[in-house]
C-alpha cells in the first residue's frame, strides 16, 4: 500500500534535498522529539540560524517528515511500499535510503506513542434491563405506555461506572437494527482490509 502525500507535504519534504544527510538525521531526531514532547520553537530557531533559512522552513520540514513517519507507521507500510512512496517524491538514492532507515528504526516507537495518544474509552461489562408498562393514569384509563430501562455497567482503568438509559421499544428496535447493520458492514472485505491495516 502506497502512502499518498498532498502537494503541500511534498513541498515541505522537498527541503530535505537541499541539506546534508547529517541534517536529515537531525531532523529525524527532532521529529521524534516532536512526537514525544510536542513542538519546541527554540529548536526550530536554532536550526534555522545554523542553516541560514527561516524557522518556518525548518518547522515545515520537520512536520512533513513527522507526517511521513507517523502515517507510514500507522498503516504499517512495508519496506518496499515505503521506498516506493519516497521514490515518487523524486529524492536522490542516498536520501531515500536515509529516510527508509529512519522509518525502520523508529516505527515501533512511533506506533507505541500513537497508541498512548489514542483515547481510552470505557468498555462493556454487563447490562441489566427492565420493561415498565403504564396501563392507566388518573386522566386516561386505558393507555399503554411501555418504557425500557437499561442499566449499562462500563469498565475503564479498573473502575466501574453505571449509566441508566430509558427508551421506548420502537427506538430500541431501531438501535438494534443499526447495530446489526454495522456488524454486517464489519464483515465486508473493505472493512476487514481497513481493520487489518489499523492493527
Amino acid at each position: 500500500m502506497l502512502l499518498v502525500l498532498s502537494e503541500e507535504h511534498k513541498e515541505h519534504l522537498a527541503f530535505l534535498t537541499q541539506v546534508e544527510s547529517s541534517v536529515v538525521n537531525e531532523f529525524g531526531r527532532i521529529a521524534m522529539g516532536f512526537l514525544r514532547k510536542g513542538t519546541n520553537p527554540k529548536i526550530y530557531e536554532g536550526a534555522a540560524r545554523k542553516l541560514n533559512v527561516s524557522s518556518d522552513t525548518i518547522q515545515h520540514g520537520v512536520e512533513g517528515l513527522t507526517y511521513l513517519l507517523t502515517e507510514s507507521s500507522k498503516l504499517m507500510i512495508s519496506e518496499i511500499d515505503f521506498q516506493d512512496t519516497v521514490l515518487i517524491l523524486g529524492f536522490p538514492e542516498e536520501l531515500n535510503a536515509l529516510l527508509l532507515q529512519l522509518y525502520l528504526d523508529n516505527r515501533k516507537e512511533i506506533r507505541s506513542i500513537l497508541s498512548e495518544l489514542a483515547p481510552k474509552l470505557p468498555s462493556y461489562h454487563s447490562l441489566e434491563w427492565r420493561l415498565d408498562v403504564q396501563l392507566a393514569s388518573r386522566s386516561l384509563r386505558q393507555q399503554i405506555k411501555p418504557v425500557v430501562t437499561l442499566k449499562l455497567h462500563l469498565e475503564q482503568n479498573g473502575s466501574q461506572t453505571t449509566k441508566i438509559l430509558q427508551t421506548d421499544p420502537a427506538t430500541l428496535l431501531h438501535l438494534i437494527q443499526q447495530l446489526e447493520q454495522a456488524l454486517g458492514e464489519m464483515k465486508t472485505n473493505h472493512c476487514r482490509r481497513i481493520v487489518r491495516n489499523i492493527k
